[in-house]
C-alpha cells in the first residue's frame, strides 16, 4: 500500500489553532522520513481551489513549532460546499498528484475531507480546534493554549474586579461548546459560569447569587460568559441595573486563537500529525485521528461525525459547587 502514495498534501481548514504549526510540521517531516513527497496547501479548502499549492522540504518547517496560527493560512469556502466545488478540488489534487491528504481542522474541515474521499482522493484529518467540540476525540490541538490564555487574562481582571469591588463578566469562545468556559470557570474561581449546553436564561437567579454574595461578604463577583450565549454587554448593564452594583463587561475574543502553543499542543500535534502522515501512507483514507482513552487512534469519519458530546455532569456539579 505504501508504494502506492507517492505523495500527500496538507492544509489547515477553518478557525486557526496554536499548535497547527506542530502539526503541519510533523505531517511533512513524517511523511518525508516515510519517502513520501509533500506539497503544502496555502488557505484551506479555498486555496485548494485556487491552486495555492506549494512544494515542502525540511527545511520549509524549520523553527514553526513554537509559532501560534498556521503557516499555511486558512479561509472559510462556500464553494467546497458544492458537489461541483468537491469534484473540482479531487481533479486538482490529481492534476499535482496529490494522492492523499492531511486536513487539519474541526468537525467542517473533516466533511470537506469527507467529500474528497468520496471522490477518490486519500484523506485524513487531525482534530485542530481550540473549542475541544470533536466528539471522537478527547483532546483537540489548541485547547490547552486557548485555556491558558484566557485563564490569564481572567486572573488580571480579577484584580481589577476585587480592587473596585465590581461584578465582572468576561466573554470567552465557544459558539455551541462551552469547555473553556467550564475549565476557566473551575480554573479562576467564578461565581457563575454560562454554558451553551447548561444555561437556562434565567437572569433573575444570577442576580440573585449577585446579591447574596455581597451580602455574605464578597467584594467581587466573576461571570464567565461563553461566546454561544454572548450579549455580555447588554448583561452587564442589566445586572448593574438590577443589584447596583458596578458591573464591566470584558470580551476576549481571538486572542484566544493566537500565542506560542503549550507543551501539551506541541506533543499532542506533533503525535497526531505522524500518525496521519503514516496511516495515509498505508493507503488507509476517510480517517480521522484522535486520542482517546490514553492512546492515539483514528476513526472512520462517517463514524466520528455521527458521534454526539456534551459537558460531563461531573465536572458541570463541582464547578456550581466550588462556585458558592
Amino acid at each position: 500500500m505504501a508504494n502506492q502514495i507517492k505523495t500527500i498534501g496538507v492544509l489547515t481548514s477553518g478557525g486557526d489553532a496554536p499548535g497547527m504549526n506542530a502539526a503541519i510540521r510533523s505531517v511533512v517531516r513524517k511523511a518525508i522520513a516515510n519517502g513520501v513527497a509533500v506539497k503544502g496547501v496555502k488557505k484551506g479548502y479555498q486555496g485548494l481551489l485556487n491552486e495555492e499549492i506549494v512544494d515542502m522540504d525540511r527545511h520549509s518547517v524549520s523553527d514553526i513549532i513554537q509559532r501560534g496560527g498556521t503557516i499555511l493560512g486558512t479561509a472559510r469556502c462556500s464553494e467546497f460546499r458544492t458537489e461541483e466545488g468537491q469534484e473540482k478540488g479531487a481533479e486538482i489534487c490529481r492534476k499535482h498528484g496529490i494522492d492523499g491528504l492531511v486536513v487539519i481542522g474541526g468537525d467542517g474541515s473533516y466533511r470537506g475531507a469527507q467529500e474528497l474521499s468520496r471522490h477518490g482522493i486519500n484523506t485524513v484529518g487531525i482534530p485542530g480546534t481550540i473549542d475541544l467540540d470533536i466528539a471522537c476525540t478527547d483532546y483537540t490541538i489548541g485547547f490547552d493554549t486557548a485555556i491558558n490564555t484566557a485563564m490569564s487574562a481572567i486572573d488580571k481582571v480579577r484584580d481589577t474586579s476585587s480592587s473596585h469591588e465590581r461584578c465582572s463578566i468576561i466573554e470567552v469562545m465557544g459558539r455551541n461548546a462551552g469547555y473553556i468556559a467550564l475549565w476557566c470557570g473551575i480554573a479562576n474561581g467564578a461565581e457563575d459560569i454560562l454554558l451553551p449546553e447548561k444555561y437556562d436564561y434565567n437572569e433573575q437567579n444570577i442576580i440573585n447569587n449577585i446579591i447574596n454574595n455581597r451580602k455574605r461578604g464578597k467584594t467581587h463577583h466573576i461571570i464567565i460568559n461563553a461566546e454561544g450565549i454572548g450579549h455580555s454587554t447588554s448583561m452587564a448593564r442589566r445586572i448593574e441595573a438590577a443589584t447596583g452594583i458596578e458591573t464591566r463587561a470584558t470580551i476576549l475574543g481571538y486572542m484566544q486563537r493566537g500565542g506560542n502553543p503549550t507543551c501539551k499542543d506541541r506533543f499532542y500535534a506533533s503525535v497526531m500529525g505522524a500518525y496521519a502522515a503514516d496511516i495515509l501512507c498505508q493507503g488507509k483514507s476517510n480517517r480521522v485521528v484522535a486520542y482517546r482513552k490514553g492512546e492515539f487512534t483514528d476513526f472512520d469519519i462517517e463514524e466520528a461525525l455521527a458521534m454526539k458530546k456534551d459537558i460531563p455532569e461531573y465536572q458541570y456539579e463541582v464547578s456550581r459547587v466550588l462556585a458558592q
